[in-house]
């Protein structure tokens, strides 16, 4: 119950009960009235018939005072007292307006009658008296008769006063009654009143006021110092408290729920901040190693939660191949084919568990999995990657979910490094390569040849260098046609590409020409993988148009550092060397000689 419903009703019942006290204490009050009153009354009746016994008496004995002695005084006194009675009805009038009641004041009319008789009586005797018989008279005023009248006057009076006395009585014991009855009443609803109070006092005011509110002052004054961890008082009233305590719960909640959204807001501007920092080093990376190293160093600081790996796209093995892994992830593969994984199927981030269930990768392995997401690195609508990350061992599970936000935007900026890298891949190898053979170009050969060299000798190690020169290529042009031509160069530039263990180091020189550098082959090993390489490019069988092409022959010229002289002058060298492959006859291996040096130096 509300406090201002419960101190309505007290406030009610506190003056209710005043009301009906003092309404008590005014009926006890006229309740004495009415005892004084008939006090008072049975008095004025005492007085009253005192007063009637008292004239009958007087006037008897001044009557037999005449009667005996004759003194005229006496008879003056008796006539005095005779004019001075009056009948009886008169004389009942009094005390009727009194407060007699009809009973009573007949018992007194008869003692009234007899009074008059005796009257009459003592009127004969002194009638008696003036006709010379003193003996009548006395004989009349001191006869039995005259004596029984007297007592029957008493006995009326007496009756009278009898009826008085228990009427008097009877009005008094019960308004005495009626005044401890109604004392007792006041006495037992001030009584109330003042437990009422006292009730008030403690029950109201102290237990479900002052307490609570000095409990929630504290709270207050902790939540306005924005401790919002503060824990609230249990009130399980429902009143203007409790309205409060409620109101001050909801503070509380909302001062919980901004101090977790200012450190959501915190924690989201750190790592958007570890992120742009992150993109800004992605974009300075110059190769696939370095944003691996990258990814690596800031991928467990924006996703702390999560163990991972970054996959890369291995298109010649069309798989997907871990580049780097970080916080030692144990549920996925190092290895495996971009089919086995639905986020690279469906293009879009995996979660086989959580909140929605969903298809577990193939490249998952184990029974139970740790919280796994799946993110494609993809630019373009071209898949580049992947990358993967698991719920650590012993990590919150709440915690997955703020820092799950920030893994596909992770993903977002390795994609577009990917693809920068990609890109300036492409450029670079459009620069640098030659677009029928696929080969490096001149300018990609003179670059190459500059790294080797100074690998060569900073390692002490040869360095060798073949000149390639297809045989009779002019003839395939005019009796095959062009395309035949390039198809030739096509399936020599494949041969070259695979001869060495290092990529990239097969050149189209120009024409029908090509370059291949061996670093770290001496002379004689040069020279058996040159005849290797004749040997297999003569094995080729190229078709064309359905039609096999004869097969193809190159003449190949050798030179070798350090044994024919600087590095710089090393593809000069392997040209003069060819030169004399050429003029000896063509489709074979020679390796350079003083003249091929003494021909470059020059």
């Amino acid at each position: 119950m509300r406090i201002a419903t419960i101190t309505n009703w007290a406030y009610g019942a506190t003056v209710l009960l005043t009301v009906m006290s003092g309404v008590t204490m005014l009926l006890a009050s006229g309740a004495e009235d009415r005892e004084r009153a008939a006090v008072e009354q049975r008095a004025r009746f005492d007085e009253l018939t005192s007063t009637l016994r008292d004239d009958s008496l007087r006037m008897t004995e001044q009557a037999r005072s005449y009667a005996v002695g004759g003194n005229p005084a006496h008879l003056a006194a008796w006539n005095g007292e005779a004019g001075r009675l009056k009948n009886v009805e008169e004389r009942l009038s009094h005390l009727k307006d009194t407060g007699a009641l009809p009973s009573e004041l007949s018992a007194l009319r008869l003692g009234l009658h007899w009074s008059d008789a005796l009257l009459d009586e003592q009127q004969a005797a002194i009638s008696a008296m003036a006709a010379g018989e003193p003996e009548t008279a006395r004989k009349i005023l001191f006869s039995n008769e005259y004596e029984r009248e007297l007592d029957r006057i008493d006995t009326q009076i007496s009756r009278f006063q009898f009826l008085i006395d228990q009427r008097t009585e009877s009005a008094v014991a019960e308004a005495t009654k009626a005044t401890r009855m109604l004392r007792s009443m006041s006495e037992v609803m001030v009584g109330i009143t003042a437990l009422l109070f006292l009730c008030v006092l403690y029950f109201i005011l102290k237990q479900r006021i002052l307490r609570p509110v000095v409990r929630l002052s504290d709270v207050v004054s902790r939540l306005a110092a924005e401790d919002f961890e503060v824990p609230l008082p249990e009130l399980a009233q429902v009143d203007e408290i409790g309205d409060m305590a409620q109101a001050i719960g909801i503070f509380r909640e909302n001062g919980l729920e901004r101090q977790r959204l200012e450190r959501e807001r915190d924690t989201d501007r750190s790592m958007r901040d570890l992120l742009s920092r992150m993109t800004q080093r992605l974009q300075g990376c110059g190769s696939t190693e370095d944003l691996v190293g990258v990814v690596a160093r800031f991928a467990p600081e924006i996703a702390p939660v999560f163990a991972g790996r970054l996959y890369i796209f291995d298109e010649r093995r069309n798989s997907m191949t871990e580049a780097c892994n970080w916080l030692s992830p144990h549920d996925s593969r190092e290895e495996f084919p971009p089919n086995a994984c639905w986020a690279l199927r469906r293009g879009q981030t995996h979660r086989p568990e959580g909140e929605l269930i969903d298809i577990p990768c193939a490249h998952l392995d184990g029974p139970k999995y740790h919280r796994p997401i799946c993110v494609p690195l993809t630019a373009q609508g071209e898949t580049m990657g992947l990358l993967y990350f698991e719920l650590r061992d012993g990590a919150d599970e709440d915690s997955a979910n703020p820092a799950g936000k920030y893994v596909e935007m992770l993903a977002e900026n390795i994609s577009l490094a990917l693809a920068n890298l990609r890109l300036r891949d492409t450029l670079r190898d459009m620069a640098m390569a030659d677009p029928l053979t696929g080969l490096g170009n001149r300018r990609q050969l003179d670059a190459m040849l500059k790294t080797q060299t100074i690998e060569a000798d900073r390692n002490g190690l040869p360095l060798s260098c073949l000149m390639i020169d297809v045989d009779h290529f002019k003839r395939f042009n005019d009796e095959h046609g062009h395309d035949a031509g390039d198809a030739v160069l096509r399936a020599v530039g494949s041969v070259l590409a695979n001869a060495t263990r290092e990529e990239g180091m097969a050149f189209r020189y120009g024409g029908e020409e090509f370059v291949l550098l061996m670093p770290g082959f001496d002379t004689e090993t040069a020279r058996k993988r040159a005849e290797k390489i004749r040997q297999k490019i003569f094995e080729l069988k190229i078709d064309h148009h359905q039609k096999s092409l004869r097969s193809v022959t190159i003449s190949i010229g050798l030179a070798s550092t350090p044994d024919h002289g600087r590095p710089d002058a090393l593809l000069r060298t392997a040209d003069a060397a060819l030169l004399r492959a050429k003029a000896e006859g063509r489709d074979r291996v020679l390796v350079a000689n003083i003249r091929d040096t003494t021909s470059a130096a020059a």
